[in-house]
């Protein structure tokens, strides 16, 4: 057990120009637990875990650590001469020095030396680190030669790579972002029992509401609170729903509560105000000099209670992004293709029709073609055999957002990403550059929906989508009349989609798996939103 390890934060904060994204948190993680954050696209999630591991400088507090670390990135930057080779021995390095550590402190022996050294490879299972890399590199369908360049690599593949590395340096604090994206239900199972077996600390950002219910002790929420506050929940992810729901409608109603209370107190105040400044006297006779102080006294005690009212007034809860999908209208039968074949990538030996209204979930292990059969069905890769005709727009979500111009702003690229509730103007108002990897993903969304397609292809749509959006999109695609081809390893999506026909993809021979170019050899899309 690794009880001394544990993360601390002390009222960190780190602000863009738009504002603060992390402010004020203060936590604890200890040794055996594992810490879900959930929170909307740009709420700081990412940034959070940057901030744990120091990879970036809060703007005011302290972050401290004891034990090791490592980071999982959501998107794995490389150089172009890297191999697979480089990063197997970067995750072996720690165990790979503990070793020549005690070899030297043998000989000559030196016997405190020998006893330290003895005691670290021990505590990092030094030994057994190759044989975890195999393993880890198996169950996520990482293996692939050491001399591999990772620019040979799809994006998935890159990825699997260096989560198989990590997960097999065995490090005491284990940081991941979005770490289910590319991961096939083999992988997944997986990824779930390592986290759950992990002595030391987990701190997660997912949109996997499984992992979530089956991995972690406690959620971490980033959204606004009544209060102004980050909250901790336990019970699962399922639990900490029904819980937010809860608060948000309580929150409504006390803000509704007070506003009306605060508004018929300045009611009050203003008639009485109007009242003495009209001249108004009481009746003639005894005691008006007291009725006229009483009427003065009972506006300055309304007034003083307005002012109370003030300083304990409730916020008004922030207005939530709510995806509004737009009308597709479609009709008729869309898009057919033959029997394909994409040599060493994919093989469909029956033909495939999509018309309106039209459901398939493409599903089947890494490496069975569902990338590739998405982007044949758009027209985006050829194929050694057979044929797709369409008589409808086709419209592909790719795995990963990618843009031509990142300097572009994204009002320049889609201007209705507002109007779908995608984005805030404040959001559109930024470069694409200076989004978040959530927040590019909604735009690519956006633009997809902003051209009006009758057949939407969806590949690993869930991919880097806060879990409010994916609840919102699932059920956007369950009534749409446009035809819907879903490729995804999400579970809960799946679960949800489990009444949909489906076609289930095998592995074509393994020869040709390295693909060239940016994600399985795809043409790029424009990029841009339909005016």
């Amino acid at each position: 057990m690794r009880s001394h390890v544990h993360l601390t934060t002390q009222d960190i904060t780190k602000g863009y120009e738009a504002g603060p994204v992390v402010d004020g948190i203060s936590l604890t993680v200890s040794a055996g637990q594992r810490l879900g954050v959930i929170g909307e696209n740009g709420r700081g999630k990412t940034t959070l875990l940057r901030l744990l591991a120091e990879d970036l400088a809060p703007d005011q507090g302290t972050v401290a650590r004891h034990g090791s670390l490592s980071l999982v990135r959501q998107e794995m930057p490389f150089h172009e001469d890297e191999t697979v080779g480089d990063l197997l021995a970067e995750a072996l390095r720690e165990s790979r020095a503990a070793l020549s550590e005690l070899d030297s402190a043998a000989e000559p022996f030196d016997e405190q030396r020998y006893e330290r050294a003895l005691a670290h490879a021990e505590a990092i299972e030094a030994w057994d680190a190759g044989r975890r890399a195999e393993i880890a590199l198996e169950a996520l369908d990482a293996g692939h030669d050491s001399s591999t360049p990772l620019a040979r690599l799809s994006v998935g593949q890159r990825y699997r790579v260096r989560l198989a590395c990590l997960l097999a340096e065995r490090a005491d604090v284990l940081l991941l972002d979005e770490p289910t994206n590319h991961l096939d239900a083999d992988a997944l199972a997986f990824l779930t029992e390592r986290l759950r077996q992990h002595h030391g600390v987990v701190v997660l950002v997912s949109h996997d509401r499984a992992l979530l219910d089956d991995v972690c002790t406690q959620l971490l929420d980033l959204d606004p609170a009544p209060d102004g506050a980050v909250h901790l929940h336990g019970g699962g992810y399922r639990a900490f729903k029904e819980a937010k729901r809860a608060e948000r409608q309580r929150w409504e109603q006390r803000f509704a509560q007070k506003e009306a209370e605060h508004g018929e107190l300045a009611d009050r105040v203003e008639r009485a105000r109007s009242r003495l400044q009209d001249g108004w006297r009481p009746p003639k006779g005894a005691f008006k000099h007291k009725r006229s102080t009483r009427a003065a006294n009972k506006m300055r005690t309304v007034a003083r209670r307005l002012e109370e009212l003030d300083d304990r007034r409730v916020a008004a809860p922030p207005p939530p992004l709510r995806f509004s999908p737009p009308e597709l209208p479609a009709s008729g039968d869309l898009l057919h293709a033959t029997p394909l074949d994409v040599p060493g990538r994919l093989r469909l030996t029956e033909p495939l029709r999509l018309g309106a209204g039209d459901r398939l979930l493409v599903t089947g292990p890494n490496g069975a073609g569902k990338s590739t059969l998405l982007a044949v069905l758009a027209g985006r890769l050829a194929t050694a055999s057979g044929a797709v005709r369409h008589t409808g727009r086709v419209a592909l979500l790719a795995q990963e957002s990618a843009f031509e111009d990142e300097n572009a702003l994204a009002a320049d690229l889609c201007p209705r990403a507002a109007e779908l509730g995608l984005l805030t103007p404040v959001d559109l108002a930024r470069p694409v550059s200076r989004l978040s990897t959530g927040q590019r993903r909604r735009l690519d969304l956006a633009v997809l929906l902003s051209s009006g397609p009758h057949v939407l292809l969806l590949d690993e749509p869930t991919n880097h989508l806060s879990i409010a959006l994916v609840d919102e999109l699932t059920e956007a695609l369950r009534h749409t009349p446009a035809a819907v081809a879903v490729a995804t390893h999400d579970r809960q999506m799946r679960t949800d989609f489990a009444s949909w026909p489906s076609t289930t993809l095998t592995p074509p021979s393994r020869s040709n798996e390295i693909y060239v170019g940016s994600e399985a050899g795809l043409l790029p899309s424009t990029g841009r939103c339909a005016r």
